[in-house]
């Protein structure tokens, strides 16, 4: 049995689309939520991007970035949901806009 083999370049396509796809979100959104999960797709379209030249160079180096963009991921998230509740707490609203007023 044969393994498909998908081209490098269709994988760098997608990876392209979906940080396009987050930059966009990023850019245009003003709800703090949306604006995080954005830049989780952007993040998750750089590992993609170097899962597939770790594969198609045979190298672990790929994989070994991955590793570290989900710990920057996980790092993200922990400081993104203090921010994000004290949002809600202080101005009961979830727009970017009113982080500015944010002092502390």
């Amino acid at each position: 049995m044969t393994v498909p083999v998908i081209p490098i370049e269709h994988v760098l396509a997608l990876a392209a689309a979906l940080f396009v796809m987050g930059l966009v979100g990023v850019l245009v959104r003003r709800n703090v939520i949306f604006l995080l999960m954005s830049l989780e797709i952007m993040m998750n379209a750089c590992g993609l991007a170097f899962i597939a030249a770790g594969a198609k160079w045979g190298q672990p180096d790929g994989q070994i970035m991955f590793m570290l963009i989900l710990a920057l991921a996980a790092a993200e998230v922990a400081v993104a949901l203090g921010l994000v509740l004290q949002l809600e707490r202080r101005f009961d609203s979830l727009d970017i806009d009113t982080a500015g007023e944010l002092s502390g």
